[in-house]
């Protein structure tokens, strides 16, 4: 059976870099170059943002060209991106192009310079922006690295460019690849300290508040303590939910930006140590912010030490069922103990419980107990907004 035909590769019909080799090249101008180089080198010791205005602009000179820019490749979208554009295409400066649609693609898969003649019929972008008779793209690579995308120079005539154009235009590009590596070098430094110096501040944010949350524990439990082994109980099982809570934080904290804990979770943290996974734990996904997951553990502590004293988990067959739905604006819940002793409303208002009602107040919710003699039912309502805090 014969091969299918394959339609020729338009690509194909309008490169002509052979003809570089054909043409009389001029005699190379070695000072003239030198120079070239020498003010690039210059520019970059005093303004580096600014070399590669100066690097198109020498490539127009050298070879004189009517338009010149470069192309530099995106690696995560695959897109070349004009950068420097002047001449006659100089309103053209910060477009993008797929790789797979631009003259410059094919400069990086040859990986050396590459001559096209009227190259609209292969790329109909160029022609309804310019009539360009030919165009010379040399790789902006330097020796060892992968190309950082290509310098380009179109023609005011046909038959212009010749083997010393190309020549000049790839050691011009060779240096000014190895100063945009040293630049993207610097610009990632000073990324990498600028997020250094926001995790710094929002550590020390998160730290006064942790220093704050500890004062408030203290105070609460002190009142409340019939002795010193029972304040440290308290404030130890209430540190330790705090604790927990940074854990989560802590795991997460090199993603810039911070997504946030999981609420299911936080639950399944703060109540493992009471009921070895007995309990139910049921709802949607929910995201939580740093300084609501401080509050969020602190709460569900509380109802969960509350539960292990007087309630379903002071058993062993006893548990909790937690459940929640949410809308776009508020998140409603119900804690619902079961298989534990009879249940009754308290004689007075402990600390526990103020403590409770002070977080619901700091998060904008609301909390409703139902003391059911099968067991106590909680039921919260969190607006969504304070998940972010």
């Amino acid at each position: 059976m014969a091969e299918p035909d394959h339609p020729p590769d338009p690509r194909a019909a309008v490169v002509i870099t052979d003809e570089l080799q054909r043409r009389p090249a001029a005699s190379p101008d070695h000072l003239r170059e030198k120079q070239a180089i020498q003010d690039l080198a210059q520019q970059m010791a005093d303004r580096p943002t600014e070399i590669i205005p100066r690097l198109v602009a020498l490539a127009m000179e050298i070879c004189d060209g009517a338009s010149a820019g470069v192309s530099v490749l995106d690696a995560e979208t695959n897109r070349f991106r004009w950068l420097g554009v002047q001449g006659a295409l100089a309103a053209m400066q910060g477009v993008t192009v797929p790789r797979e649609n631009s003259p410059a693609g094919v400069c990086l898969d040859v990986g050396g310079p590459v001559l096209m003649a009227q190259p609209g019929r292969a790329f109909g972008w160029i022609r309804g922006a310019l009539p360009v008779s030919e165009l010379l793209l040399v790789p902006l690579q330097s020796k060892g690295a992968p190309p950082l995308g290509t310098l380009w120079v179109i023609a005011k005539d046909a038959g212009h460019f010749n083997s010393g154009h190309a020549r000049a235009l790839g050691d011009l590009a060779a240096f000014a690849a190895i100063a945009l590596r040293m630049i993207q070098s610097e610009e990632r430094l000073s990324q990498a300290l600028r997020i250094q110096e926001t995790l710094a501040d929002e550590m020390s944010h998160r730290v006064k508040n942790v220093f704050a949350l500890a004062e408030g524990m203290v105070r609460l439990s002190a009142r409340s303590a019939l002795s010193i082994d029972d304040l440290a109980a308290k404030l130890m099982g209430r540190l330790h939910a705090l604790a927990d809570a940074h854990a989560l934080v802590r795991r997460r904290f090199n993603q810039m930006p911070w997504e946030g804990a999981d609420f299911a979770e936080i639950l399944t943290r703060i109540l493992l140590p009471h009921d070895d996974g007995r309990s139910l734990i049921r709802g949607p996904a929910l995201s939580v912010g740093q300084r609501a997951v401080n509050n969020l553990a602190l709460l569900f502590h509380e109802l969960a030490t509350n539960a292990a004293k007087y309630g379903s988990l002071s058993v062993e067959q006893g548990a909790v069922e937690i459940e929640w739905d949410a809308d776009e604006t508020e998140m409603s819940l119900q804690w619902r103990e079961a298989g534990g002793p009879v249940t009754r409303p308290p004689e007075r208002q402990g600390n526990g419980v103020k403590l409770v009602n002070a977080t619901m107040q700091q998060l904008g919710g609301t909390i409703d107990y139902d003391w059911r003699p099968e067991g106590l039912i909680a039921r919260l309502r969190l607006p969504i907004a304070s998940f972010g805090n």
